[in-house]
Parts: structure tokens; sequence; C-alpha cells
């Protein structure tokens, strides 16, 4: 319901075109020039003196299209944009970052200035070549180098908010995030916000959900076209929530009590760190306001902004298509029954527990989603088809199926159906309180995850380096992995261990438990060949069989997407095999062998697995998204298993004289899914059983021989025998092996294909029941019956 804008919004103003040509401390004449322009400009905290509408639209495509034109800049050019918020890298320097000589200060590397390496900084403590400062950036991919240049603007973007904004609890906020952004610039980190603010969201339920069923309890009685309007109009009330500029706390300390204004400075700070800036710095990871806040926000603002909104409502009326007026007009009254759900104590759409039925929440997304659908352009491709702009590819719908074509049995269920399974499964669970209180079956991965939203447990990539500082905690941290690594990996040399984990080209994934790391993944990526080189991966003794392992190697994958790498190697020995195949790892490489050789360290009797990432699937999260939906898929099959189980009247047809009948005429076959199938008249094969003996024979053999052949077939050869499996007649009833068959095609006993297939099905089903899927024998089996289907089918003589 937070969707596309309904009513345009009057917003602040956003610079794009802040540029710097040296220190960001200190403004270039362009940004003075630009700070005296928009010295009358609102506060970039202030929701009441917006310049313009569409000022903020503006603003982020110039934003967009200032970062563009720098990413597409030379090589050289870049790196001398980096260079001046780098660290110089000559030993015992202290110059924080590369100053332009001072006959080109006034020249600017965005547009026509292309320093050379062996200019000289203009500081004088430093007067160092512009090389010293970028030495750190070798080998620098070219998504990572755009990643800092991005950050870069959007640090001179807030430098530029700072010098305009008056209120100094926003200026204080704006100089956080601007040192924020330029520690992550020098460390070349992903900027992640820690501290007393908290992480989102902030309270339950959020804005959105409380008025998703605000809307259902107040409106489900009407129509389905009323309902539908007031859908709209809440949509429209919460994205004009989502882009609201709220007062400062200073202003509203006349209209708060000590211990409201006090709470509202908190929700101020955390809307400005995680849905003010972010909206226009992306280097920070945005969040709706209607999302991550709840009762307590919308309680303190609401007043203010209701006025607002029913002012900007009747500003623009004559704005609104016609079909459109009635949000207008509907707008003064949703707010006022809101604002009754609002200041009740006892409101049910702010219980936790209330929710609207599935039958409903579905319909919202499904008009979400053909919003967002006819919002979106469209666009002929070359094959003529249309295609959505602006849309990732693995988001844009799927190719039609053509149904017609019989290349598919493809078949959707109703969407009536899913809504009944899914609010089945809802139910089940509400009713069952010994499940909610002791799960059956629950996955330890879901209990990790409890621990960390709970901050019991912690994950953190750390690691060592040369070239800035590195806090004590961290190397507290690296200390206790050292030793976690040394106990848990006892044939590993402890000097091996040590200098892998404290070295600069290595990072470890920590898992941090009351402050100590009780497991880690210590790991080496290599951006240039697309690849991760997993080194150690140990969980204390203690705290093992708890699900830590796969929660961690989740984490590691998440952390290796966000960074573009999307395939892990390791060397893993005889015990750690398992271990990595439950975590999604392969024997079968499937990057060249020219990627990584020569990169990843090999280890004699070790065995490289390799896992390929896809960068869709949040890993994290991936475990409870299939649980759920095996939820919902049992609970589809039982609905139709009752279905099917309908006891129909016989037939009395057969008793009145009539032999016989069409199939589909018997009741109940089509209600279970039969269909009739129009079968393709056969096609006679040259080796059926009515053809020469002989001729079948000698196919027969020469099957038989190039099975004899397949390197999975040595345990099949021969007959097993008591001495070497004492119990293996005990359980096998019927053996059979090549030697035997080969006998048996001597004496003439396979005259039909059935027989000679059966025989070699007993031999891979005996070897399946008699021994377990993680053996050789096992392996084998199924290696040899796809070669000898196979072999089969080249023959003409495989026909399912």
């Amino acid at each position: 319901m937070s969707g596309g804008s309904l009513i345009a919004l009057k917003e602040d103003a956003i610079d794009g075109n802040a540029g710097s040509n040296g220190n960001v401390n200190q403004p270039t004449h362009q940004q003075q020039h630009q700070q005296q322009q928009q010295q009358n400009g609102a506060s970039a905290g202030s929701a009441t003196s917006a310049p313009a509408e569409g000022t903020r639209q503006n603003s982020l495509q110039r934003i967009q299209q200032r970062k563009q034109k720098v990413f597409n800049l030379p090589i050289s050019q870049k790196l001398a944009k980096l260079s001046m918020y780098s660290a110089c890298q000559a030993e015992g320097c202290r110059c924080t970052g590369w100053k332009t000589p001072q006959e080109n200060r006034h020249r600017d590397v965005e547009s026509s200035y292309c320093p050379e390496f062996n200019e000289e900084c203009r500081n004088t403590n430093c007067r160092h070549a512009l090389q010293s400062h970028i030495a750190h950036l070798d080998g620098i991919s070219g998504v990572e180098m755009n990643n800092l240049l991005g950050a870069i603007i959007d640090m001179e973007n807030l430098f530029m908010s700072m010098q305009r904004v008056d209120d100094e609890d926003t200026k204080k906020v704006y100089l956080y995030l601007f040192r924020l952004l330029r520690q992550c610039v020098i460390t070349r980190q992903q900027a992640v916000i820690r501290g007393p603010l908290g992480d989102p969201p902030f309270e339950s339920p959020c804005i959105a959900k409380a008025v998703y069923s605000f809307v259902f309890y107040k409106y489900h009685h009407l129509s389905p076209n009323e309902l539908q309007t007031m859908t709209e109009v809440a949509k429209t009330f919460l994205n004009f929530l989502n882009h609201y500029n709220f007062e400062p706390p200073s202003l509203r300390k006349a209209d708060l009590k000590n211990e409201d204004a006090s709470t509202y400075k908190i929700n101020y700070t955390r809307w400005l760190v995680f849905c003010h800036v972010p909206a226009f710095c992306n280097s920070l990871r945005h969040f709706e306001t209607s999302l991550v806040f709840g009762r307590t926000l919308l309680r303190t603002v609401f007043q203010y902004m209701a006025q607002q909104l029913k002012k900007k409502c009747i500003s623009e009326r004559d704005r609104f298509p016609a079909d459109k007026r009635s949000i207008i007009t509907q707008m003064p009254k949703f707010l006022e029954a809101l604002k009754g759900e609002l200041l009740k104590d006892d409101s049910p759409i702010w219980d936790q527990t209330y929710r609207p039925p599935s039958a409903f929440l579905m319909q919202q997304r499904k008009r979400q989603q053909d919003t967002a659908t006819n919002a979106s352009g469209t666009v002929n491709n070359a094959n003529g088809k249309r295609a959505n702009i602006g849309e990732p590819i693995h988001k844009r719908p799927k190719k039609d199926i053509d149904r017609s074509s019989g290349d598919s049995n493809y078949e959707d269920l109703p969407d009536e159906t899913v809504i009944r399974a899914m609010k089945a499964v809802c139910e089940s669970k509400a009713i069952n309180k010994t499940e909610i209180l002791f799960p059956v079956n629950v996955s330890r991965d879901e209990n990790v995850k409890a621990e960390e939203q709970q901050r019991a447990i912690e994950f953190h990539v750390v690691g060592n380096s040369l070239t800035k500082p590195v806090d004590k905690e961290t190397i507290l941290w690296l200390l206790g992995l050292q030793s976690v690594f040394a106990h848990q990996l006892p044939e590993m040399p402890r000097e091996y261990i040590s200098q892998l984990v404290f070295d600069t080209k290595h990072k470890t994934l920590a898992l941090i438990k009351e402050n100590m790391p009780i497991g880690g993944i210590c790991f080496r990526p290599f951006p240039s060949q697309g690849f991760t080189e997993i080194v150690f991966c140990a969980v204390t003794m203690s705290e093992q069989v708890k699900g830590y392992g796969t929660h961690l190697m989740n984490h590691l994958k998440d952390y290796s997407i966000q960074k573009g790498v999307l395939h892990l190697l390791t060397y893993a020995d005889c015990d750690a095999i398992g271990y990595f195949k439950k975590q999604g790892f392969s024997k079968d490489i499937k990057l060249a062998r020219p990627v990584y050789a020569g990169f990843i360290k090999e280890y004699d009797g070790a065995t490289l697995m390799h896992c390929e990432l896809h960068p869709s699937i949040v890993n994290t999260q991936f475990i409870s998204v299939i649980r759920r939906q095996s939820e919902i898929l049992k609970e589809l099959i039982a609905q139709r298993h009752n279905e099917v189980q309908k006891v129909r009247p016989g037939l009395t047809c057969f008793k009145e004289g009539l032999p016989s009948i069409p199939v589909e005429s018997i009741p109940g076959l089509r209600d279970i899914g039969w269909k009739p199938q129009t079968r393709a008249p056969r096609t006679s094969r040259p080796l059926e059983e009515s053809t020469d003996p002989e001729k079948l024979a000698a196919s027969f053999a020469a099957v038989l021989q190039a099975v004899r052949h397949h390197a999975s077939a040595w345990p099949f050869l021969k007959p097993v025998t008591a001495v070497e499996v004492p119990d293996y007649y005990d359980h096998i009833k019927y053996p059979m092996d090549l030697k035997t068959m080969g006998d048996r095609l001597k004496k003439g006993y396979y005259v039909t294909r059935r027989l000679f297939m059966a025989d070699m099905a007993h031999i891979f089903s005996n070897c399946r029941f008699y021994n377990s899927p993680e053996t050789e024998y096992y392996r084998c089996a199924n290696n040899l019956e796809r070669y000898f289907q196979t072999k089969m089918r080249e023959l003409g003589l495989w026909d399912k």
C-alpha cells in the first residue's frame, strides 16, 4: 500500500551537483557558489518550507546523472577522484587526501582535468606524488571502484546539505553520516550503521501493516469498488508519509511533553539516518518510513501531517484525473477515522496478533502488482513482445507459456485454492498452541536466526590492515578466531593459521557470542577472478550441532553476493566434505581451471569443492522460505486428497446389458485430474520382440559389453560372495550381476527386452537396497544406470 505516488509532494532541494576538487572539509569555489545560491533554500529537516514541487525527483535525477557521468570517466580520472579521499601510502606520511597542485586547484577532475600520476600533493606536509595516494587501489575491480566513487558523491552531497541546514540536531546527524561514509571510503567497506539507535524496524506492528488492518477493519463491508477506493486512499496516505519531511525536535519542543520530546528526538534521528538521507545517498541502506516506524511516531506527527495532506488534496484537486477524484473526497473521512483508531488504547489495528483474512491480503498485493505493472513503461522488443522498462531482469514477468502447443503440461492453480491453503496453514498455527511453544521439526537455522534477532549472537566481517589503525576489539576477535581454528583444526600448524588470519588479504566472518568469537570462516576474495577461497571454517566444540555452521555459511554467501562474487571454492578434507555438501558445495567444479589455478592454495589429501551462488537468493532466509512453501504444498495436497476421496455410487449400466462405456464417463475420474491423452501412432521398432531374435541378441550383447567397460561397473562385474559379504544374501533375495547376465545371454534366455531390462534393474535396485546413499557403490549404481538407459535409447530399445 506504499506504492506509486498519487499526490505530487513538495520536497526540499537535494543538491546533486556539489563537486570537490580537494579535501571535502575545504569547499571549492564552485561549492561556495552553490551554497550562496541555495542559502535561501529550506532546511533539509523542515516539512513546511519546501521550495517547489518536483524538486525532490529532479534532484535525485541530477545526483544519478552525476554519478553516471563519473562512472563513465576514464580510469585515470576515476583514480584521481579517489586519491582526493585516500590516505597517502608513503611511510610516515599522515596526509588524508591528495590535494590538487596550486596551478590546477580551480580545475575539476570530473570535467576536463586529468592529473598526471607524478604530480605532487599541494599539502606542504606531504608533497608526495598522486601515485602514492592510489597505491593501495591496485587490482581493484570496476564495480568496487564505482561503489567508492558513488560513496564519495554521497559524501559531497551530505557536506552541502550540512552547510544549508540550520538545526543543530540535524547538522550533527549529517556530520555523523558524513564521517561514516568518509571512513568507509578509506577502508573500502560497506557502510553499516551501528549504535544506540537500534536496527529497523523500531516498532511492531509497523504503520503500513496497521493501515492494512484499518482498511479491512473499517471498510470490509463496502462493495468491491468502494473498498478499492479506500485502498487507494490508504496508499496515498502511506505514500505521503514516506515522503514527508518531519520537523526537527527543536521546533516541536513547545508542542510536546518532556518524555514525548525525548522519544520524538530519537525517532527523528532514526528517520534521518535510515529513511531521509538514504533517499538521496544510496551508499546507505534505505527504509520506508511506514515500514520501520509504528504507532508512537505516527501519534506524534499525525495532527500536523493530516492538515498538510488535506491542504495538499484541496490545492491539487483540479490536477487529478476524474476517475481519481473520489480519493480526494474520501481523504478527510479516512483521516478522521484513522485518528480515532490512533488515539484508542484498545484499537485492534495496533494489536500485533490482529491479521486481516489472507484473501484480503492477497487482493491487496494483487492490486499493488497490477498498479506497478501499469505504472512501469513497456516497449516492444526485437521479437515484437512487450518488455518492462527499468525493472531488473530477474524481477521481470516470466514469458507466457503457450499451453496450446503441447510442449508443456503447465497448469496453474486457481488463486482461491492457494489462498485457502495459506489460510488453513495460518489458522492451524494459531490454534495449535502446543506446536507454537514446542515446534515440531523446527530447523536449527531458525533457532540461530532467533538468537541473532535477539542480539545474543552477531556476525562481523573482520580483518587486519597495514594501511590504517585496527581497533582493539578487532584484534581481540582475530586472536580468538585464531584460537578457535587452532583447536578445531589440530592438523594445521598454528603458525600457518596465524599467518592467514592476520594476513591483510584475508578476511574472516566472525560469529560473536557474549563478545567472544565462537566460530568463523576465514576467506580470501579474488574479485578479478570472480571467486572467493574459503581457507578455514570452524565452530568451537561446545557450540556445535546448533546450526551455527549453516548460518555462518549463509551469511558468507550473502556477503559474497553483495560484493558481486558468485563462486566459492575450498579444499575440504574427508571430515569436512559432508558439511560442505549440506551447504550446497559439489565436487563438480563449474569454473574453468585457468580461472582459479595459481590463485587458490592447494592441499594434499583434500578435495576441491565448488558452490555457485544465485544473485536473487537471500541465503539467510532461504530455509524459512522453503519451509513455508513446503507447508503450503502439504496443505494443497491434503485438500486435494479430501476432494478425491468422495464416495460415488456404482455404475448400473452393465447390469442393464451395456457391454462397455467410454473411460471418460466414469464418475469422478476428471475430478482427480485425469485427462484423455491423444497418443501419436506408434512407429514400429526395428528391434522389437517380433523382429529377428538373433539381431535382438546382438543388440543386447553390444549394450552389455559397453556397460561392462564403464568406469562405474567394477562393483557389478561378478556375483557377490558370502565370504566377502556374509550377510548379503540375508537381505538380497534375487541377486544379479553382469557375469550372470552374460551367461544368460549366451543361453538365449533374453527373448524380450523386458527380461533383459528387468535383470539389469535388479543389479541397481539390489545395490541401492543394501548400501547407504553416501557409499561409493550407491553412486556407481546411479551412474551406471544412467549410462545403461542411454545405450538402450541409442538402439531404440527404451520407450520409458
